[in-house]
């Protein structure tokens, strides 16, 4: 049952919109316990969605559910890691358009909240960390390091001329890079309109990290123009601008923020104070209201307005666990606990989306265990945008507080169920190497970031298949060096699993010399936690075989990029599926739809003989299964489907099936309650 509220005043913020308000001067300020947008009282209630989790057909449709549901801010990350996978080379296009995002969420009258990161934690591989910066053995992650802080220079370089037009406030340099002088125009070099960003977020969760003291200083700082003797503004020069800042006060009067708008850090309570930086508004992140937790921000800063940056409606799955589930009215009650205490909100998450591809994160705690392909961490909205129950109490609870009628909700798209998929040809991975694949020859096994590959910023996800010649059998042990599981086979016969539990197998004696081979998946880069620069995946040192470690490598990348699923389609060896195989193998078939494609869900699990692998429909990688769970079904976007002949590659590492089915209801697994 929702508890019984009164709230003494109701807030119309009708006319707070960012359409409504171009040519604004002010933007999002405190005011003793209060926020002020353009002046005027401001309560924040915000959602998270991920663009890079969501098909860009879809961001609009998702959009006007979050107004549906009574939000009035939008809140997301920015994974550094799509937006810069090659060292040097930006992508800022397609789904990866933030641009284009922010500027669709003005639109639809909502307000932003950036968290740019460079770290961003959020169940993501590495916590959106780039992966060719662990080639550098020495690199120290989240701090002052040199190795790190340039790379970050020159991202932010890239980043902060699409983020700083998009801010609220107005922006105007004192200093016209086309005169020179100050500005007598106003043009648009030097003034630049508001956007719908409010504030901006300094990293994520420092507090739990808290390596370097420095460094919460030095990301701050990173979000400031300084201006040149010509009146251009420079981004990559945080370093000097830090030192400049600290040893000559006066010249702050001199420097121009970047970002204009409010800062602020976010940790749960126990970093709280450690991920603290001075000029930034401190937020709280946590699922269950302890009793004082609110008044907690106090100790640490006075006279501020509270927010919850991070309010956990749900929570996220790993692999051979539950489901978790978050009781609905325990949430609302907490939700509505939390906004008679005057503060603001952000529900974490809104929507979840999905973690495509091979971009999930995974944790190291006791044991290591990777996240699964579904981010639908029950949110508000489904995986795949469906309304919740959680939507229609949060909808009731903030209509009564606004005081005004929301937005009737979008209708929800249907979902199709095209039946069984026959998956009627196959190759083996050993039939696609000779063909598809150069290997990497070294005496010593490489690690999979420093692979020569991709303009020398080496293999980011995927697989590695490590290939050297044993004479006899014996005692193979891995010495821990196996990141994150391999298979083993002597020549095509499987032997075993390698991993960190399992670290050394028998391999069966034999005649003269034959082929070792170690297929090693890299099952996803822990996300959280002080284990960051530990990251690198494939294998990290040497195997032993009868104590003797293992040389001389034949080094296959299997990072299943889309030019090389493209290059499958033409290569010659595809059999008819028999009956019963044994993987690793690529199976196709082919999905035809008759009418306009609709959204859908892919099941496997269930299905006979399918095992563990990726699923690539049309090119695109909808993500890994495991017959472990929980997760049953992999969610297929109806945009990324065809009218007609659609193309269903999998990638199977060990026993196939010949059908998979195409249902309309997805089986997230087994349910466990959030304690």
């Amino acid at each position: 049952m929702l508890i019984c509220l009164s709230f003494s005043s109701r807030f119309n913020w009708s006319e707070l919109i960012p359409l409504r308000l171009w040519g604004r001067t002010l933007g999002l300020q405190t005011e003793n316990s209060q926020f002020l947008l353009e002046g005027m009282p401001f309560r924040i209630f915000g959602g998270s969605m991920h663009y890079f989790r969501v098909p860009r057909e879809y961001w609009e449709d998702r959009m006007l559910k979050m107004k549906a549901c009574g939000l009035n801010t939008l809140t997301t990350y920015v994974p550094w890691n799509l937006h810069e996978q090659e060292r040097g080379k930006f992508d800022f296009s397609r789904n990866l358009d933030l641009e284009a995002f922010l500027s669709l969420a003005a639109k639809n009258g909502l307000w932003v909240i950036l968290r740019p990161g460079p770290y961003i934690c959020s169940e993501w591989d590495l916590g959106g960390l780039p992966s060719w910066l662990l080639q550098d053995p020495e690199m120290q992650l989240r701090t002052t390091y040199k190795g790190f802080t340039e790379a970050v220079d020159a991202y932010f370089d890239h980043l902060m001329p699409i983020v700083v037009p998009l801010q609220a406030s107005t922006i105007h340099y004192p200093l016209c890079p086309q005169v020179g002088t100050v500005c007598p125009d106003e043009c648009e070099l030097c003034y630049k309109k508001g956007g719908p960003i409010i504030a901006v977020q300094v990293e994520n969760e420092y507090g739990s990290y808290a390596k370097d003291p420095n460094y919460m200083t030095y990301v701050k700082m990173l979000y400031q123009i300084i201006l040149t003797p010509f009146g251009y503004p420079s981004f990559g020069l945080s370093i000097l601008r830090l030192a400049l800042a600290q040893v000559v006060p006066l010249l702050k009067a001199l420097l121009n923020r970047g970002i204009v708008e409010l800062l602020m850090t976010s940790d749960n309570k126990n970093g709280l104070s450690l991920g603290l930086v001075e000029g930034a508004l401190a937020t709280v992140n946590f699922q269950k209201l302890e009793p004082g937790l609110l008044k907690y921000l106090d100790t640490v800063q006075r006279d501020q307005p509270k927010m919850v940056m991070e309010y956990w409606t749900g929570w996220f799955d790993n692999w051979g666990g539950p489901h978790y589930v978050f009781d609905a009215d325990e949430m609302v009650n907490t939700v509505a606990s939390i906004l008679k205490l005057g503060a603001s909100i952000n529900l974490y998450m809104f929507h979840g989306g999905t973690n495509f591809g091979f971009m999930n994160g995974a944790l190291e705690a006791d044991e290591y265990k990777s996240d699964v392909t579904s981010y639908d961490y029950d949110a508000v909205l489904t995986e795949a945008g469906d309304y919740t129950s959680k939507f229609f109490k949060l909808r009731q609870l903030f209509s009564m507080i606004i005081g005004q009628p929301l937005p009737l909700p979008p209708m929800i798209e249907s979902k199709a169920s095209y039946g069984a998929i026959l998956l009627h040809q196959y190759i083996s991975l050993w039939d696609v190497l000779p063909s598809l694949l150069q290997p990497i020859k070294s005496e010593f096994p490489i690690n999979m970031e420093n692979l020569h590959l991709n303009d020398s910023s080496g293999q980011s996800y995927g697989y590695v298949l490590y290939e050297t010649v044993i004479f006899g059998g014996g005692h193979l042990h891995s010495r821990d060096h196996v990141r994150d599981r391999a298979q083993v086979f002597v020549n095509t016969m499987y032997v075993g699993e390698l991993d960190y539990n399992t670290v050394e197998l028998s391999l069966p004696e034999g005649q003269g010399f034959r082929q070792l081979r170690l297929l090693v998946e890299n099952r996803g880069r822990v996300n959280y936690g002080l284990a960051l620069n530990e990251q690198r995946k494939g294998l990290i040192g040497d195997v032993f075989l009868n104590k003797t470690p293992l040389r001389n490598f034949k080094i296959y990348s299997l990072e299943m990029k889309p030019g090389f699923m493209k290059s499958l389609r033409h290569i010659a060896g595809w059999s008819a599926v028999p009956d019963y195989f044994v993987g690793p193998a690529f199976f196709r078939g082919r999905l035809w739809i008759e009418h306009q494609p609709q959204d859908t869900f892919l099941k496997l699990q269930a299905s006979p003989g399918w095992e563990k692998g990726v699923v690539f429909v049309n090119g695109q990688n909808l993500g890994r299964y495991w017959k472990i769970g929980p997760q049953e079904t992999l969610y297929l976007p109806g945009p990324w489907l065809w009218k007609g002949s659609n193309e269903i590659v999998i990638f199977e590492e060990r026993t196939a099936g010949r059908i998979i089915q195409s249902v309309d209801i997805p089986y997230l697994g087994r349910t466990q309650y959030v304690d």
